[in-house]
């Protein structure tokens, strides 16, 4: 069939139309081989600018359109619906991106105008070879993977599971909960953090639809969209887990103490514990690496007095094998250690401590039973609170962790509450930016703390006056006055950055996701598409895409768990045919594509020792294309002739 082109030039309002002169690029569009109508039009993504190219195809026979607005990846969808609803194939679609590649880059209205003539005339040319093709649906498995049992995690598994889905949550600790667990209150409500999220926590440990994983790893992950395959590997604990009552007795008869992770390091543990008493599920775990019967073939304490019979050291690491539609991911955070910070003396100086240990500190439950102490054990009568430690920093993290501001008022505000203890906060800028956050900071003006603006540069505990004699001392230059200033105190509290955790490249590679600059899971599209990935099927939410609080946390893990549902509810989902395709009779067999395929889209078979590619996984990119040889290897909707093409027409 002879192709018939109409071409479409968006105004974009004055986006396109201040800089680009829409109609003399119509009427150029108008002289191009094989165009049958070229119109110009304010809004072309509207209802009526769709309504403009239907009722040409019906009335003009067009069987191809090319539309210059902006990016594809913006509406590239939305025309190629408006085609596919009048019965034009949506492939025999182009989009020429005459805004983004254009009229925002360009400030000269003529050579914008020339350079949109351009990019219209390649995508004319392009568009005439553009052949038909046939998306292909594949059915969506009901389960779903949610990897890190943290609140989002939490969330995100109660979501799904409450419409009746089974969810698998994998949790590498020996008890969900996260990091908020270890928080003593919530700004800026000052809730309990335990209280909130211990019901969940239960909810999770008893839910018929979550089969919860603690103390567990994905170890591999293969297949595609509404169909992954993943292993799992879960540790052993050592203890039996259908024997165990959770009675306590073996932790407390236990002889070897170690450092508490859960306590942030500043209290201790047994080598046979449970992280904090409403840990889910309450089962303890032995600690190999400390355990005295591991480590020298003696003791077995736990076991002679345990009443169960729950103590079992033959116990073995378990691989179990599950199959998902969609997999969230909710692993977290890690908190900045501040050592390298040598000027801030932490690990150096006796009372400098980071916010996450004085968290434990002042928490009833932690080591101290939420008394605020010194390490000679008096209480401190004046303390200094340092934010942005390893944030807004170019030698370490550039970007703002958004909570320390609001978590430093917090612990101001705690300090406040079990002492009579003068507070200074210093600070770069305060960023209370959710709801209710302004008032919690004004609240904490009234309550008596001094806010000090200014980054401190060193933390020395050498006196020059007598009255700073067995202090610590912050030198810093106060820059609402513009003057060095010295500050003795006697604890130090550091409120350090939110960053990625350290199996954050290792996670990512092994589900075939990519990483921002920050070292943070990528997102799809910040704005548009906040918790998909570049690979289809597979979610982020929570502080693994970027920092941020509890309810921002909830509230993209709930999204996440809406994508996902989404996906079950349909059943099905439908994959791009725009994918690599392998001409069998010219491969060679080399595998290069399948060495440089990114998505681990193509496979060898060793029976025909030819390399085939799986449809569901391609991703269109086109590197085994440029990778193969023998050019054996063709992608759909990319073909030599059309990118050839196109390049011609953009030097006419």
């Amino acid at each position: 069939m002879e192709p018939r082109i109409g071409v479409y030039v968006c105004h974009c309002g004055s986006n396109i139309a201040s800089t680009v002169n829409v109609e003399e690029v119509a009427r150029f569009a108008q002289d191009l081989d094989s165009v049958v109508v070229s119109r110009d039009y304010k809004f072309m993504c509207s209802d009526p600018g769709q309504e403009l190219i239907k009722k040409d195809i019906r009335e003009l026979g067009l069987n191809r359109v090319v539309v210059a607005s902006c990016s594809p990846t913006m509406h590239e969808t939305t025309f190629r619906r408006a085609c596919h609803e009048v019965g034009v194939n949506q492939y025999l679609f182009e989009m020429a991106n005459i805004r983004e590649h254009c009229s925002w880059v360009t400030e000269d209205k003529q050579e914008a105008t020339e350079k949109a003539k351009a990019l219209v005339s390649a995508a004319v040319r392009r568009v005439y070879y553009h052949q038909p093709l046939q998306s292909r649906e594949v059915t969506v498995n009901a389960d779903t993977l949610v990897v890190g049992g943290g609140i989002a995690g939490i969330q995100a598994a109660l979501k799904i599971a409450d419409s009746e889905h089974k969810v698998y949550l994998v949790e590498k600790e020996p008890s969900i909960g996260g990091h908020m667990a270890q928080l003593d209150k919530t700004f800026p409500t000052l809730d309990c953090s335990a209280c909130i999220l211990t019901p969940k926590m239960t909810m999770v440990g008893s839910h018929p639809y979550i089969e919860l994983m603690t103390y567990s790893e994905v170890e591999e992950v293969s297949g595609y969209i509404g169909n992954f395959k993943v292993k799992i590997k879960k540790r052993a604990r050592y203890v039996d887990e259908d024997k165990c009552t959770g009675c306590g007795l073996c932790q407390t008869k236990c002889p070897s103490k170690v450092d508490s992770e859960f306590d942030a390091g500043i209290g201790k543990r047994k080598a046979i514990y449970t992280p904090f008493p409403q840990a889910v599920p309450n089962i303890p775990v032995i600690d190999k690496e400390h355990c005295i019967y591991f480590l020298k073939g003696k003791c077995r304490l736990c076991e002679k007095i345990c009443e169960a019979k729950a103590i079992d050291f033959e116990q073995e690491d378990q691989i179990i094998e599950v199959e998902v539609g969609a997999i969230i991911l909710a692993t977290g955070f890690n908190v900045f250690d501040p050592t390298p910070i040598y000027q801030y003396g932490y690990k150096r100086f006796d009372n400098v401590i980071t916010s996450l240990e004085f968290e434990r500190m002042v928490n009833s439950a932690g080591p101290t039973d939420g008394e605020i102490v010194l390490k000679d054990g008096s209480h401190p009568e004046s303390i200094g609170i340092i934010h942005c430690v390893g944030s807004r920093d170019e030698k370490y993290h550039e970007y703002c962790s958004r909570v320390c501001c609001m978590y430093s008022m917090k612990l101001a505000h705690l300090i406040k509450e079990h002492t009579a203890a003068e507070v200074y906060e210093f600070y770069i800028d305060i960023r209370s930016f959710g709801k209710g956050y302004e008032e919690f900071y004004n609240r904490v003006l009234n309550e008596g703390a001094i806010f000090i603006r200014g980054r401190p540069a060193e933390i020395t505990n050498i006196a020059e006056k007598p009255e700073e004699e067995g202090n610590l001392i912050i030198q810093f230059e106060d820059t609402l006055i513009g003057r060095q200033r010295r500050l003795p105190v006697d604890m130090i509290i550091l409120s350090v950055a939110l960053e990625p955790q350290p199996d954050a490249e290792a996670v990512a590679r092994l589900f075939n996701i990519s990483r921002s600059a920050d070292g943070f899971f990528l997102e799809r599209h910040p704005k548009l598409d906040p918790v998909a990935t570049m690979t289809d099927g597979i979610f982020v939410a929570g502080c693994c895409q970027s920092p941020k609080d509890i309810p921002d946390t909830v509230a993209q893990a709930s999204a996440a768990a809406a994508e996902a549902l989404a996906m079950i509810s349909k059943g099905r989902v439908e994959i791009e045919a725009a994918t690599a395709v392998i001409n069998e009779s010219i491969c060679s067999g080399c595998q290069t594509c399948k060495l440089v395929c990114p998505f681990g889209a193509i496979s060898f078979e060793e029976e025909k020792e030819v390399c085939r590619v799986n449809e569901a996984l391609c991703k269109g990119c086109g590197a085994c294309v440029s990778g193969c040889p023998s050019d054996a290897i063709t992608l759909n909707h990319f073909t030599n002739e059309q990118i050839v093409a196109q390049m011609e027409g953009m030097l006419v």
